[in-house]
């Protein structure tokens, strides 16, 4: 009886692990992701979204630093709907690089961007305009995110037309920036619950 019992619980987690990478890569390919996100990167934002406590949204945003400045790595997916919602360019910290970041910290004052899972709370105006406030859920790793105002804020330098002039995206002090144009229509999807997760 329990090498049976052994035998039932082994395949049964088999097909835990089985549906649920079904699920991701259901969501990946019906949302249109394949060259879009890397697919490693889309599971493991998924399941930072699944382990992230009082989230109310069924939106996922992906940050992939690890694309220069000059792509649009900033992603923003209807999981319900299975669909990509937004993508455009998103900032990186003055101190995390120039072109690319290479510099991650969660340190006050440090002017460089945080990496991990973050939940999107309220929003406000502040000096850079209509801003959404952002809870870090990674001790150690973002969980200063209060305390040092990273923020998501829309930018005059968060844009095409700063990279054709400087090669690069204009940097912020550690918040992830947005085009001036999308910024207030992608905060107001977001706000109130949902799931960012920065990865490089």
């Amino acid at each position: 009886m329990a090498l049976v019992a052994v035998v039932l619980f082994s395949h049964n987690v088999r097909s835990e692990v089985k549906l649920e990478s079904g699920t991701i890569k259901g969501i990946y390919r019906s949302a249109q992701l394949e060259g879009v996100v890397d697919f490693q990167l889309f599971s493991d934002a998924y399941n930072a979204y699944e382990n992230a406590a009082n989230r109310s949204k069924s939106l996922l945003t992906i940050i992939d630093y690890s694309k220069p400045s000059t792509e649009k790595r900033f992603f923003v997916i209807d999981l319900d709907k299975k669909s990509l919602v937004f993508n455009t360019y998103v900032s990186h910290g003055v101190n995390s690089g120039k072109k690319t970041a290479t510099k991650f910290s969660n340190i006050v004052n440090s002017r460089k961007t945080s990496l991990g899972t973050f939940l999107t709370d309220s929003t406000y105006y502040g000096s850079n305009g209509y801003s959404l406030r952002l809870d870090g859920l990674d001790k150690g790793i973002n969980d200063n995110a209060r305390e040092r105002y990273i923020v998501v804020h829309g930018a005059d330098y968060a844009n095409e037309s700063f990279i054709k002039q400087n090669g690069y995206l204009g940097r912020s002090w550690g918040c992830p920036a947005l085009p001036e144009n999308l910024s207030r229509e992608i905060i107001d999807t977001i706000k109130g619950g949902s799931v960012i997760y920065a990865s490089a």
